[in-house]
This record gives structure tokens, C-alpha cells and sequence, in this order.
């Protein structure tokens, strides 16, 4: 994608959305993000920072995503339910295109933090067994991973900060 121009150095926005939430983030995760902040990927794919005082915050977004999809209409439409439980789904991410995208906490059957992708357009979701940044640098390559980026980004993955 570049190199990155946000570089945030500070852990207290991580430790007060963990602290919030009852769940630490993977690694991966927390590096991409503080290192390009919120940010829109491709034309397609949002990606937020914790730090409140950002228009475009992922705490805010994870209450409002996490309300919503522990909704009994849309609860059906995910594998797991919403939440920072082993096994349950934490929203991190949209896309333009109508997908949203769920890091799912490590339980027994999987130690490792997954991804989820859920089609908001239908009841189709898809659990990739990757890490996030795996599943970043498939979606930076065009690989099928829910969202299509070919389309989006022809001259190569580009993106800009959020307003």
C-alpha cells in the first residue's frame, strides 16, 4: 500500500477500546491500523483507529456495528454471535460494497485470531482461516477473499485517510 503516513505511537487508544471491549486485539491488526490510521483501501475498504478524537473511530464503529448485528434480524446472518468472547465476532471493518468484516477471538478450536467476511447483501458469510494481514495482502493481490479489489484497483492498492 505504500508507506504509511499516520505512524501512531501511543497504546492508550488500544488500551482503553481492550479495556472497553474485554478482548486485546491481535497484533497484526493493531500494527496495520497505527501505522496507516483510518483509512479507505482501494475506493472499497474501511478501516478505522481507535483514537476518539478521530471523526472515524473504531470504537465508536465497534458499539454501533456490535448493536446492530446483536439485533435478532441480523444476529442470523453470522456464524458466531457479536462479541469479545472466545468464539464470537468482533466487526473491524466495511466495505462500499456491503460486506462487513468480523476478526473472530481465538477460542479452543482455533488459538489463532480469524477473519470473517459477511456479504451484507445476503446471508452469505466466509470464515478464512488467516490472519488479518493475510488476509489484507489477499485482498491487496486480488485473491478471492469476499471483497474483490481487482475491480477497484487496477493501477495497483492505493489508499486515502478518512475525512
Amino acid at each position: 500500500m505504500g508507506e504509511p503516513r499516520f505512524n501512531w505511537p501511543d497504546p492508550a487508544p488500544w488500551i482503553e477500546l481492550e479495556r472497553d471491549i474485554g478482548a486485546e486485539f491481535p497484533a497484526d491488526f493493531r500494527e496495520i491500523v497505527n501505522a496507516y490510521g483510518s483509512i479507505e483501501i482501494n475506493g472499497q475498504l474501511y478501516l478505522k483507529h481507535p483514537a476518539s478524537h478521530l471523526l472515524h473511530d473504531l470504537g465508536r464503529f465497534i458499539r454501533e456495528y456490535v448493536e446492530l448485528w446483536r439485533d435478532e434480524d441480523m444476529a442470523e446472518f453470522l456464524p458466531s454471535p457479536v462479541g469479545a468472547n472466545p468464539g464470537e465476532l468482533i466487526p473491524v471493518a466495511t466495505a462500499t460494497t456491503g460486506e462487513a468484516v468480523f476478526l473472530r477471538v481465538p477460542d479452543s478450536s482455533s488459538p489463532s485470531w480469524r477473519v470473517v467476511v459477511q456479504e451484507f447483501d445476503s446471508p452469505a458469510w466466509t470464515l478464512y482461516e488467516m490472519t488479518f494481514s493475510e488476509w489484507l495482502l489477499d485482498y491487496l493481490k486480488g485473491q478471492d477473499v469476499t471483497l474483490c479489489s481487482r475491480d477497484r484497483a487496477p493501477e495497483g492498492p492505493s489508499w486515502e485517510f478518512l475525512p
